[in-house]
C-alpha cells in the first residue's frame, strides 16, 4: 500500500501497501535550492541502498528461480508458482507488516513485507524468471494506520505480471493481467491505476525509509533518504511533503512552506501537504488561508470513514474516550464492514471498562478481517478482554 505519517498534527507520506498522480509533471525549477544539506551535517554518514541493492537477489533466491520457475515454460503456471512460493505456508509464507520497508532479499528472508516491499521482491523474482512485469500505483481512498503515537497515511502499489511476447500480442488472465498483491479487494474494486517505473519505486522506497527515520527523530537519516528520493524522482509529491515535515520539525519554516507548496504543485490532490501547510501558515499568521484550506479538506474528507477513524485514534490517544467512540461509530456508519473500526471501538470500550461491548466489537472485527496476521492481533486482544471478564 502507499504511505503518509501523522506526527501530532503533522502528516508524513509513506508508500506501504503510493501517491497517485495521473499526469507526470515536470521537475520543479531549481529544486536543488530547497535542499538544505548544511542543516543536517550528519546525513552523509548514512548508507543509502542503491537501485541494484534494493532489487538484488541473493544466492538462495536465484536458486529458487533457477530450479522452480525457469523450467516452467507456461507463463501462467510460472506466475502461479511464484505466487504460491510467496504466500504458501510451505514456502515463504509472507506476512503483512505495515512498516516493513525492506529490500527484495530482506523481505524474502524476514518473511514480512508491506505492499511496496512485496512488490519489490516479486518484481526481482519475476524478472529473473523471465516474466514481464510492471509496477502499478493504485488510487485508493486515504487510509490511516496507527503506529504508536503516530498516524500513517497509506496508499497502494502492486505488480502486474504477464508473459514476454511480441508487442502486438496481448496476454490476459481473466479480464486483466495477473496481479501480485496483499489485498484482493483492490483487484475486485477496480480502483484507478497507472503504470510507474522502477525509478519511481526507488523514490517510494527512499521516501518510506525517510519517514521511518523521521518518526524515530533521526533527522539526519530522514534527510538523507528524502534527498535521495527527490534525486531519484523530483516529481514525486510525497517526498516533498515529507521534506516539509522535516523542515517544520527542525524549525525551518520558510523551507517547510516552500516544500509543501512544491508538493501541492506536483499533485493538487496531496491533501496531506495541504494539511501540513496550514500548520506553517498558522505559525505565520495567515489565518484566512488556513480556514479556506481547512474547509476544502473537510469537504473532500468528510465521507471517508478512515478520516473519522484517524480522528478517533487521535482522540483515544488523548484520552477523550466519548469523542473517540462517536468518531469510530461514524466510521462504521460509512463503512459497515471495516474491521479496523470495530477494533478501534473495542479499544475505546475496553478503556471505558465496558468489557462486554469491547468483546462484541472485537468479535465483529475478527469476522470482517481478511488478513491472518491481523486476525492474530485481534484474537490476542479478545483473549485479554475475555480473561478480564472471567
Amino acid at each position: 500500500m502507499k504511505i503518509n505519517v501523522l506526527i501530532g498534527s503533522l502528516l508524513v507520506c509513506l508508500i506501504g501497501c503510493s501517491n497517485f498522480q495521473t499526469v507526470r509533471k515536470p521537475a520543479p525549477n531549481n529544486y536543488q535550492q530547497l535542499l538544505n544539506d548544511e542543516a543536517f551535517p550528519g546525513y552523509k554518514k548514512h548508507n543509502i541502498e542503491s537501485l541494484d541493492e534494493v532489487f538484488a537477489l541473493d544466492a538462495q533466491m536465484e536458486d529458487f528461480v533457477e530450479k522452480r520457475l525457469i523450467p516452467e515454460k507456461n507463463y501462467l503456471r510460472k506466475a502461479r508458482k511464484l505466487l504460491k512460493h510467496i504466500f504458501s505456508k510451505e514456502d515463504i509464507n509472507l506476512a503483512y507488516q505495515n512498516n516493513a520497508n525492506l529490500t527484495a532479499s530482506q523481505a524474502y528472508h524476514s518473511q514480512t513485507a508491506n505492499c511496496m516491499s512485496l512488490t519489490i521482491m516479486a518484481y526481482a523474482l519475476a524478472t529473473e524468471a523471465g516474466l514481464n512485469v510492471k509496477f502499478q500505483s493504485i488510487k485508493v481512498p486515504e487510509y490511516w494506520v496507527r503506529n504508536g503515537e503516530h498516524n500513517m497515511l497509506t496508499g497502494h502499489v502492486n505488480l502486474s505480471v504477464s508473459e514476454k511476447r511480441a508487442s502486438n500480442v496481448a496476454v490476459v488472465y481473466g479480464d486483466e493481467l495477473m496481479q501480485i498483491d496483499f489485498d484482493p479487494e483492490v483487484y475486485r474494486r477496480s480502483f484507478p491505476k497507472k503504470t510507474i517505473t522502477k525509478q519511481d519505486m526507488l523514490a517510494m522506497f527512499y521516501n518510506n525509509k525517510g519517514a521511518g527515520a523521521l518518526v524515530q527523530q533521526n533527522y539526519d537519516k530522514a534527510y538523507a533518504y528524502f534527498k535521495s528520493a527527490i534525486i531519484a524522482n523530483p516529481t514525486f509529491s510525497s517526498s516533498w511533503g515529507n521534506l516539509g515535515v522535516l523542515y517544520k520539525l527542525t524549525k525551518q519554516y520558510d523551507l517547510a512552506k516552500k516544500s509543501y507548496n512544491t508538493a501541492i504543485a506536483l499533485d493538487n490532490d496531496n491533501l496531506t501537504a495541504y494539511k501540513n501547510l496550514t500548520i506553517v501558515l498558522s505559525h505565520q499568521g495567515e489565518n484566512k488561508r488556513v480556514e479556506a484550506i481547512k474547509q476544502m479538506l473537510h469537504e473532500k474528507r468528510h465521507k471517508n470513514p478512515f478520516y473519522h477513524a484517524m480522528l478517533a485514534d487521535e482522540a483515544l490517544y488523548r484520552g477523550e474516550y466519548q469523542l473517540a467512540k462517536r468518531l469510530f461509530k461514524k466510521a462504521i456508519r460509512l463503512e459497515k464492514k471495516g474491521h479496523e473500526f470495530y477494533f478501534g471501538l473495542a479499544r475505546v470500550y475496553f478503556a471505558l471498562k465496558e468489557t462486554d461491548k469491547a468483546e462484541n466489537a472485537i468479535k465483529k472485527a475478527i469476522s470482517y478481517n481478511r488478513y491472518p496476521s491481523t486476525e492474530n492481533q485481534y484474537i490476542a486482544k479478545l483473549n485479554v478482554i475475555t480473561q478480564h471478564n472471567e
